[in-house]
């Protein structure tokens, strides 16, 4: 059991020593002393302030794990830097796994996925919830390239009743996925899938919400390459607070997004179609 906060909470600041994985395009954690995990979208830059003239507002998602979840992130840091660094080799030391006695708080599973495992723990995670929601699935993603897999899971999700929401960015900012993204997202419209441009800056948020019943937050997107081939971690909350908390967050954003409708795009220009139909090619290497 450990203890969840969103990012927006934060307080304090740590003035101890502290572990960071966040090499570009992979994971992004941070555990401090070893009792303090942070999992979320967020790399260190002036663009996820919303410094950037260019994207103004950034919006993401991360949250602040206490408790003996906190061990499992800090193997994945383990893990990964021994992966990449192998002339300096990390080896275990008491001082970097402290003693943390078990506690009431929410259940969190630390999720994680890339080239070093068999099989693909990111996107079975995000079957796995997509096929347990009974209500809603609120997903928001800079990054919209799925498999075929993933396309069918939300499709047979939408068209059993339960209320699929899909949020990505009004703006591309790698443009060959966002009009693949666009691509797939048109896929899905006529199975009963609602999406929506977020329009108030960039969304940057890799999010999912079932029911009121569990949440992910962590820096895996909804694409083939946080599938296979990039290490991403998620952090998946099984507490109905957490999960109303983020499922509020999500209709809230809502307010400042566009429907993505057949007609929308059925207007775009022409050359803007045809670069969905040519980034569609590309998606596998996207």
């Amino acid at each position: 059991m450990a203890r969840s906060t969103p990012l927006s909470s934060m307080t304090k600041t740590a003035r101890t020593h502290a572990v960071v994985d966040m090499p570009g395009w992979i994971m992004k954690i941070a555990v401090i002393d070893g009792k303090t995990a942070y999992i979320g979208g967020y790399n260190i830059g002036d663009d996820y302030l919303g410094l950037d003239p260019l994207w103004g507002y950034w919006r993401d998602a991360a949250v602040r794990i206490q408790g003996t979840a906190v061990l499992a992130a800090e193997i994945r840091f383990f893990l990964d830097w021994n992966y990449a660094a192998k002339a300096d080799q990390l080896e275990y030391n008491s001082r970097y796994f402290p003693e943390i006695a078990p506690s009431a708080g929410v259940p969190i599973q630390v999720v994680s996925g890339g080239p070093d495992t068999t099989f693909n723990p990111i996107k079975e995670e995000y079957l796995k919830m997509i096929s347990l929601a009974m209500e809603s699935v609120y997903l928001q993603t800079p990054y919209f390239i799925p498999d075929e897999s993933v396309l069918d899971a939300l499709r047979m999700a939408a068209l059993s009743g339960v209320d699929v929401r899909i949020m990505m960015p009004d703006r591309p900012d790698h443009p060959l996925v966002y009009w693949a993204g666009m691509s797939y997202i048109r896929q899905l419209l006529d199975s009963g899938v609602k999406a929506y441009t977020y329009d108030n800056g960039f969304i940057h948020a890799k999010t999912i919400v079932i029911d009121e019943i569990a949440a992910s937050v962590g820096s895996a997107n909804w694409d083939v390459r946080s599938f296979r081939l990039n290490f991403e971690t998620n952090a998946v909350m099984y507490d109905p607070v957490v999960a109303r908390e983020l499922k509020e967050a999500f209709i809230k954003d809502l307010d400042v997004c566009s429907p993505i409708t057949i007609e929308r795009l059925d207007s775009l220009p022409w050359d803007k179609r045809i670069r969905q139909s040519i980034a569609r090619l590309f998606s596998p290497m996207l």
